[in-house]
């Protein structure tokens, strides 16, 4: 005759049976936060999902059978403590974001696609320059090591001494070269008193590098412009636009 189960018993096995399910509840939710995490574009909402993440994976190894499994709670602990740090720097960035009349022009108009912060740090390498009528801002054939943006004024843009275009506000001057990473492909000269932004090559790049949505904010002006430019040159030139954006992104 088998023995009764006393009500202590079954109320263990209760126990233990919700543990296992809030600590499996715990795994498939800890893993979904970090796939969501992976999907977004913002590094805040990226941030503060990796921290929920943890928090999940904290109770799963505390819960799971034959836990706790103390090794796997410290190091989600400090995920989520490198995360809350990283955070705090992050808003403390953007809540410290102040423009100047054209940098807020710029970014409210041509720049937008950039977050408030991220134009931020693009202006804080930049460099404003005025040039008068006449002035040489790049000479066909000398190596460039900057790429520029016109925010006001007009420029001729000269190949082999011959007038082929002229660049407006919102042009970029150099985009060419900083995709291909050649020399300069034409001469451009000031007709009008002309206002424009700088970035040095190398600040950029690295700057790019280390914010990949700011890399594809960026790589989007640049192809959209260099299109804009290369369909009013000659078809040939047009052509070779595929091979110089896939030597861009080989690099």
């Amino acid at each position: 005759m088998t023995a009764p189960v006393s009500p202590a018993l079954c109320a263990n096995r209760e126990s233990l049976m919700d543990q296992r399910l809030i600590a499996l509840a715990a795994a498939h939710l800890a893993s979904v936060l970090t796939m969501v995490a992976y999907l977004l574009r913002d590094i805040l909402w990226l941030r503060f999902l990796t921290i929920l993440s943890c928090f999940a994976g904290i109770v799963f190894a505390y819960l799971v059978p034959g836990g706790p499994l103390w090794t796997v709670i410290g190091w989600n602990v400090l995920f989520a403590i490198i995360n809350i740090v990283q955070i705090a720097i992050i808003i403390r960035d953007r809540t410290g974001i102040h423009f100047t009349e054209e940098e807020k022009e710029l970014h409210e108009t041509l720049f937008k696609k950039f977050a408030p912060f991220e134009f931020m740090k693009l202006m804080r390498i930049a460099e404003w320059r005025q040039v008068a009528p006449g002035e040489i801002v790049t000479t066909e054939g000398q190596q460039l090591d900057e790429v520029m943006f016109v925010y006001n004024g007009l420029l001729a843009v000269e190949v082999k001494g011959v007038k082929k275009d002229e660049l407006q506000d919102g042009h970029f001057i150099g985009e060419l070269s900083f995709i291909s990473g050649g020399a300069a492909t034409a001469t451009v000269r000031a007709i009008e008193p002309t206002r424009y932004v700088a970035w040095p090559k190398k600040e950029i790049d690295r700057l790019l590098a280390r914010n990949p949505s700011m890399h594809i904010a960026m790589q989007g002006m640049l192809t959209v412009d260099l299109s804009k430019k290369l369909t009013r040159r000659a078809p040939s030139f047009t052509a070779k636009l595929p091979v110089i954006l896939s030597r861009k992104r080989g690099r």
